[in-house]
């Protein structure tokens, strides 16, 4: 069984950094494409940065510019560098990886930012 492993979260002040990673555990294979997402108390999950199959990132309007998604060269590891956090971007985040119709959770690491 393939399972994705998050690390990385934690507390932070307004203005910190933090740097999230996502690697498969067990079998190993490429993913297509990989995907960071977030949910905080009492919202909907919501996309925050995707990598596409070409290596193409797209971001959510609030984080542009601040959050950058990457991935390894095998394709089974995907991270998300945050800087200039903000209380908003307080949230449970959860990496996603696709292949070929299948997808895969991560268990969701905690962020908090304190202001």
């Amino acid at each position: 069984q393939v399972q994705l492993v998050e690390s990385g979260g934690g507390l932070v002040q307004s203005g910190g950094s933090l740097r999230l990673s996502c690697a498969a555990s067990g079998r190993i294979f490429a993913f297509d494409a990989m995907a960071w997402y977030r949910q905080a108390p009492g919202k909907e999950r919501e996309l925050v940065a995707a990598i596409s199959e070409d290596d193409s990132a797209n971001y959510a309007d609030f984080v542009k510019g601040r959050f950058t998604i990457s991935r390894n060269n095998a394709r089974n590891t995907v991270y998300l560098q945050m800087d200039s956090l903000k209380p908003e971007d307080t949230a449970v985040y959860y990496c996603y990886g696709d292949r070929t119709g299948f997808g895969f959770w991560g268990q969701g690491t905690q962020v908090t930012v304190s202001s």
